[in-house]
């Protein structure tokens, strides 16, 4: 059947096939929109010395520019969106849309500080990641640990995992979360595309953590994004 007669003939199905891809292009072009933000500057005074300890634990610096979705569950409520991640060593930028029920939102962070800023909630600063995410939405998530799950790693070297014939991690529990993580076989990856987070609850509290899930999907920047910005002084 001709195109425009077939249109012509059946007007409503037609109104209801442009419906039908309009959400899907918004989400398909937020999805494509978002590139890793330019990280914050730490200033020479709050930057951390080395360890001079000879027999300190100093692990590599985690550097890695990253963009997917994360959704969040909990008892009450549910929402996802859509992010943008930069993380170099302790300073971290993240610009997320559709976030969670507070609009475009971008949140940056440099040791002991780290700040929101949404349409909905103005400003925002806290101490840690958890802190402030709480205080926005409402939402329970381990971002701090996050950088080093998302680099395949546990946060501490004696806590319980289980690993693959690659030696990849597959389980992890640490810091209250239960997480698997999900590899792409075909490209034969050392990093997670996929992390599944549910919070240990509490038995003694009677707590409903147990149903506090976290998903983040993962794809990598083929282009390091991690150096745009530089160290500035705050000395006179």
């Amino acid at each position: 059947m001709n195109q425009n007669i077939f249109m012509t003939k059946f007007p409503f199905t037609n109104k209801l096939l442009c419906l039908s891809i309009i959400p899907i292009f918004s989400i398909l072009t937020a999805c494509q929109s978002l590139r890793p933000p330019k990280l914050p500057s730490i200033p020479t005074t709050t930057i951390p010395t080395a360890p001079t300890d000879s027999n300190a634990n100093v692990t590599q610096p985690i550097h890695f520019s990253i963009t997917g979705k994360i959704g969040v569950r909990t008892p009450k409520q549910s929402g996802s969106a859509f992010y943008a991640w930069s993380q170099d060593g302790k300073r971290f930028a993240i610009d997320l849309t559709g976030a969670l029920g507070i609009g475009q939102t971008h949140i940056e962070g440099i040791p002991n500080h780290v700040s929101l800023q949404s349409a909905k909630t103005g400003y925002i600063e806290a101490s840690t990641p958890e802190e402030l995410l709480q205080r926005a939405t409402g939402w329970q998530a381990p971002i701090s640990y996050l950088p080093h799950w998302i680099n395949g790693q546990p946060v501490d070297t004696t806590s319980q995992v289980t690993r693959d014939l690659q030696h990849r991690l597959v389980t992890l529990n640490e810091g209250g979360w239960d997480v698997a993580f999900n590899y792409d076989e075909q490209a034969n990856s050392q990093y997670p595309n996929r992390l599944v987070m549910n919070q240990i609850a509490d038995q003694q509290s009677n707590s409903l953590a147990q149903n506090n899930r976290v998903i983040l999907t993962i794809q990598r920047e083929t282009d390091n994004t991690t150096n745009q910005t530089t160290t500035t002084s705050t000395a006179p």
